[in-house]
């Protein structure tokens, strides 16, 4: 899920971002080097990142500190596009006063700096033994989704739309309207799902002073607690998709009000000679592709070697991005050379991008496949499902039911003493498709099923209340 968030809601809207706004503000991007880095940082760090979803649980620690580790790294390239972005509107502030395109823009970067400061922030793993699994998890999710990807979605729209159509907006009035609605909106969205979050988080955690009982031993209370909390992300939610019907509406009279445009424009071709003639080999076998992969192994050696030949490993890293370094001011024409053909050449420049991002995957994912199975399994015996049971489970996945509860009994006492002994990873080894679930709307219920008759589970189906009141 967070691959996703990475690569269809985050890198397409920064291309939207870095070819738009220029336009829009009628100024050059602020950096072109920063967009560079921030690319390529976000192509290979963001994969690495995934893990962080998955702290305190039957993950392997050393995966969990990784996805940890490179959460925090994206903090520095993603600030950098941030403000990268809004430096680009530098001498052209006054815009912000009068053009909603201009408004909607800057209003979602500065969204997207608050999700991609939340998001390392929600991976340490004290905040996420707090955040996962609440409502405060799904407000991160939702200040990205419509703080950033709408709001840039609509500035999009209102800027392309009469263009388009080679008319003027048909209301700029509206499209004010429509700012300010969307922003409290989501405001008030966000800020309800964080409280409601944290105040739940806050309940399902709390113990006696002696550690023995939970202060709240009924899931249901910590519901009942954030109705209000809830209730705002309604009008905020509301809020924000009246704002985006006012779009609709105002597109639609400006495309009315409008034609389709139809006419040549003239640009400037590359000759063949400088594109499209790049050899794999000059792309893979050069300098900048030599130190990046020689750091690299050395960094992994830091995580997979034993002790002492791990530090040693750390240190000869150090050691080789100093050289590195020294290597790049001697030489800096000769890689910016190397850099500016690979960008006229698109398939070395595609099998690169892959190269960097798969790179991640595969080494938090074989390491788990090809370790022990005995060891993974962790004494735990897989016993067949009854007939029964299998169509029970079968009910369970296709009504999607792992969407709103869990089986992942977290490595924390709260979560021992409300839903049982702590999940193993041998449990749901040969679990497809998963079931650990990343929210809690309703209890974990990976070890509900011997707590209860199987009359109260029959009559809990038919009459919730009537087992569960409230």
């Amino acid at each position: 899920g967070h691959n996703a968030v990475a690569f269809f809601l985050t890198t397409p809207i920064l291309g939207i971002m870095y070819y738009f706004l220029p336009k829009a503000a009628d100024r050059p991007v602020f950096s072109y080097r920063l967009s560079i880095v921030h690319f390529w940082s976000l192509v290979f760090i963001y994969i690495w990142a995934g893990p962080h979803h998955l702290l305190n649980t039957a993950l392997p620690m050393w995966l969990q500190y990784l996805g940890m580790f490179f959460s925090l790294m994206l903090w520095a390239p993603s600030w950098g596009g941030m403000l990268n972005g809004l430096l680009t509107l530098r001498g052209a502030w006054d815009k912000l006063r009068t053009d909603p395109v201009v408004k909607f823009f800057i209003a979602a970067i500065t969204f997207y700096g608050m999700s991609t400061f939340e998001g390392p922030l929600l991976s340490i793993r004290a905040v996420n033994a707090l955040s996962h699994y609440s409502d405060w998890t799904i407000g991160h999710v939702h200040s990205g989704a419509l703080g950033w990807n709408g709001l840039m979605a609509a500035g999009l729209f209102y800027w392309l739309t009469p263009r388009l159509y080679g008319t003027k907006l048909r209301s700029v009035a509206l499209a004010n309207f429509h700012f300010w609605i969307a922003l409290v909106g989501i405001l008030f969205y966000v800020a309800a799902l964080w409280i409601a979050g944290i105040m739940q988080g806050l309940m399902l955690n709390a113990v006696n002073p002696e550690g023995t009982a939970l202060m709240y031993p009924n899931f249901l209370e910590t519901v009942q607690a954030i109705w209000t909390p809830l209730a705002f992300r309604l009008v905020g939610g509301t809020l924000y998709f009246v704002g985006m019907i006012i779009m609709a509406v105002n597109l639609f009279l400006t495309i009315r009000s409008g034609k389709a445009v139809n006419e040549k424009r003239e640009v400037v071709l590359l000759q063949r000679g400088q594109k499209d003639t790049m050899p794999l080999k000059e792309t893979f076998i050069n300098d900048p592709i030599a130190y990046m992969l020689g750091g690299m192994l050395l960094v992994l050696g830091f995580i997979f070697l034993p002790a002492h030949a791990n530090l040693a490993s750390l240190v000869c890293a150090g050691i080789f991005a100093v050289i590195a370094v020294k290597k790049f001011r001697q030489s800096h024409h000769a890689w910016s050379h190397w850099y500016e053909k690979l960008l006229h050449n698109y398939l070395p420049f595609t099998v690169l991008t892959f190269v960097a991002v798969v790179a991640g995957g595969l080494i938090q994912i074989i390491p788990t496949v090809v370790v022990s199975k005995a060891q993974n399994v962790e004494d735990r015996v897989q016993r067949p499902y009854t007939p029964l049971e299998l169509a029970g489970r079968d009910i369970y996945v296709s009504e999607g039911c792992y969407n709103c509860h869990s089986q992942m009994i977290r490595t924390m006492l709260p979560d021992v003493l409300r839903y049982g002994d702590y999940s193993r990873l041998g449990e749901s080894i040969f679990d497809h498709p998963f079931q650990w679930g990343s929210k809690r709307t309703g209890p974990d219920l990976a070890r509900v099923g011997a707590r209860r008759s199987a009359s109260w589970h029959f009559n809990h189906m038919r009459d919730p209340e009537s087992m569960s009141a409230g």
